[in-house]
């Protein structure tokens, strides 16, 4: 029986996708192994976010070769899209199919395994305007299920290679989406995680269906405890997605919604969608909803031209804004895209001086957001067992505070009261109350 062996890098999507590819793998026979070891076939999954995720990428690459010569090394993802020839350069890559046509995997390594000839499969994903679909009906690592509904991006921030890599926005048929949504909860998953490049673009591309009205059908789905959505744009927060959420007793209280930069000035030349006092508005309608909300959001610190009274309207911007947890990330060029040609580039030790501010300002809400909590009861989903005989599990409360709490394997992704006995950051303290899951009667 033939082996297969994967190697992911960069975001979400790419894990989802890798899964997904593995589905493929297991239906025509193959047995999966881990990437350090010898497998008949290497299937790298590549990011090209950055220049870094490109070497990280190439790296990889030459890792799996050296690991079995032999193998057949096929190499997809968001790199293998915008740099096919590059990759196809490396001696010892076989086969680089890029984020289209995934199905054909299979196929193009049987056919090479006859005639030796490497292929290039990578196509023009710009041309590319239907959603491939990608089914996962259960996932290696059991507790949260991602579900994802689109590929690709319209926006073009004048930061992002994405749109080259990925496409323009292509959403999955409703009917498909909650199909998987159904199988998921077979699969025993109580919380889903709705994903993909631009998750709440979804629907731009159909003419009478939208994000908000995928929400409300997938409210109706029986089975699902806890929807969350991956990300979501501020501009994207409609009226009606706010009436869904208000409506709803699965969407979870919180929103990780990207920020990138907290002055107006640095948003417009990003090419961002909105000003920092809409998406505060945005925010301030959500927190009606939700008075416990947690906001997560990512920043990109330096970005060309970025002056220290910039940085300064971004800083307090994020004090105002109590987000839970900051995602930071210092500018880094990016080949092919508009900020990378720009020559007010901001030197490399003032970005990291502004980054190390922001992780500090990042620690210091985390932790006095979670301590609005101690002594609470929450909802905790326990995920895997702490590595330390103690007998704790890790998990996450509904608004995405990681939780240590005294559990057994059965609990593993049911739904358990839990009282926080120390609240912290990165982690709480949580004493058992109760499993409270109407499917695990055996444990109350």
């Amino acid at each position: 029986m033939a082996s297969v062996a994967f190697h992911t890098l960069g975001c979400k999507v790419n894990h989802y996708e890798t899964e997904a590819i593995w589905q493929l793998f297991k239906e025509a026979g193959y047995t999966q192994t881990a990437d350090e070891n010898p497998a008949d076939v290497y299937v790298i999954n590549t990011c090209t976010v950055t220049n870094t995720g490109d070497k990280k990428s190439r790296q990889v690459i030459r890792r799996s070769i050296r690991n079995n010569p032999d193998a057949v090394i096929c190499v997809t993802g968001c790199y293998a899209q915008t740099s096919s020839a590059e990759i196809m350069d490396i001696p010892g890559v076989d086969i680089v199919v890029g984020t289209q046509d995934r199905k054909k995997m299979i196929g193009y390594i049987e056919e090479f395994k006859q005639t030796r000839e490497p292929k290039n499969a990578v196509g023009n994903i710009m041309k590319t305007r239907t959603y491939e679909e990608l089914d996962v009906p259960a996932f290696r690592d059991r507790t949260r299920a991602s579900l994802k509904i689109q590929e690709g991006c319209n926006n073009f921030c004048t930061f992002c290679i994405i749109p080259w890599a990925k496409g323009l926005l292509r959403s999955r048929e409703p009917e498909q989406v909650l199909q998987q949504a159904k199988q998921l909860v077979e699969a025993g998953y109580k919380e889903i995680v709705l994903t993909g490049i631009h998750t709440a673009g979804y629907g731009e591309d159909f003419k009478d269906y939208n994000f908000a009205k995928l929400l409300q059908q997938l409210e109706e789905v029986e089975g699902i405890k806890r929807l969350r959505i991956s990300s979501i744009e501020a501009s994207q927060i409609t009226d009606e997605v706010i009436q869904v959420v208000k409506n709803s007793n699965k969407i979870v209280n919180h929103f990780h919604i990207p920020l990138q930069a907290g002055s107006d000035t640095v948003l417009k030349r990003m090419r961002r969608k909105y000003t920092t006092q809409f998406y505060k508005e945005r925010v301030a309608k959500l927190k009606q909803i939700f008075p416990d909300l947690a906001i997560t959001t990512d920043v990109i610190v330096g970005f060309p031209g970025e002056t220290e009274d910039e940085f300064q309207e971004t800083y307090a911007f994020i004090e105002e804004m109590g987000y839970s947890e900051l995602h930071v990330f210092p500018y880094s060029k990016r080949t092919g895209t508009p900020a990378a040609r720009r020559d007010d580039q901001v030197d490399d030790n003032v970005k990291q001086a502004r980054v190390q501010k922001l992780i500090a300002l990042s620690q210091q809400l985390a932790k006095q957001y979670a301590s609005s909590f101690e002594n609470e009861v929450v909802e905790v989903i326990p995920e895997e067992e702490v590595k330390d005989d103690s007998g704790m599990f890790v998990g996450y409360t509904s608004n995405y505070l990681k939780v240590r709490v005294p559990a057994t394997k059965e609990m593993v992704g049911q739904i358990v009261k839990a009282k926080i006995t120390r609240a912290g950051y990165p982690e709480s303290e949580a004493e058992f109350v109760r499993v409270i899951d109407h499917d695990a009667k055996q444990f109350v």
